[in-house]
């Protein structure tokens, strides 16, 4: 990862190549880092996807989860309720 002064970015803004993060230091510290739009998604969607499968895991774990034959048979049965049908 390229480190860069705030003082640099200020005059390079507008040409900065963000292939990859460009961190950015003021007074020597490490205070920003600078990604392109699409790599900001991807490591967003990614966050996501790891959430999804956190909570995934803690429904399995307090045993919150059902086989794909009981969820088809929890839909028709809801489906056919909705349309005031018998189960």
């Amino acid at each position: 990862m390229r480190t860069e002064t705030i003082s640099y970015l200020k005059q390079n803004a507008a040409t900065l190549d963000v292939q990859e993060p460009l961190v950015i230091t003021q007074n020597g510290k490490p205070t920003y880092v600078v990604e392109s739009y699409a790599a900001h998604e991807r490591r967003e969607q990614a966050i996501a996807l790891l959430k999804l499968l956190s909570l995934g895991e803690r429904s399995r774990e307090a045993g919150m989860t059902m086989s794909a034959e009981e969820f088809m048979a929890k839909l028709k049965a809801d489906h056919a309720a909705e349309r005031g049908e018998p189960t």
